[in-house]
């Protein structure tokens, strides 16, 4: 099999910037979203077109990131 259908962009999920891949292998979309810094996975996605990997994918981040502290120093 080859990937087709290829794409990378950057986004912001509240206040966190993060990457969308997506990518067709067969007859499936596989979407991954990870962190910019320090570049880790937080939420993968697939299904049978983009949109669809694209918004389970990004459903679970923001479910993740919603639940992430923030320590400020004073």
């Amino acid at each position: 099999m080859k990937v087709e259908d290829y794409t990378r962009r950057q986004e912001e999920i509240g206040r966190w910037k993060v990457n969308i891949t997506s990518y067709k292998l067969g007859n499936e979309y596989y979407c991954t979203v990870d962190n910019v810094e320090p570049g880790a996975t937080l939420a993968r996605g697939q299904g049978p077109s983009r949109e669809e990997a694209e918004k389970k994918a990004l459903q679970k981040a923001e479910e993740m990131l919603a639940k992430t502290r923030v320590v400020t120093q004073s």
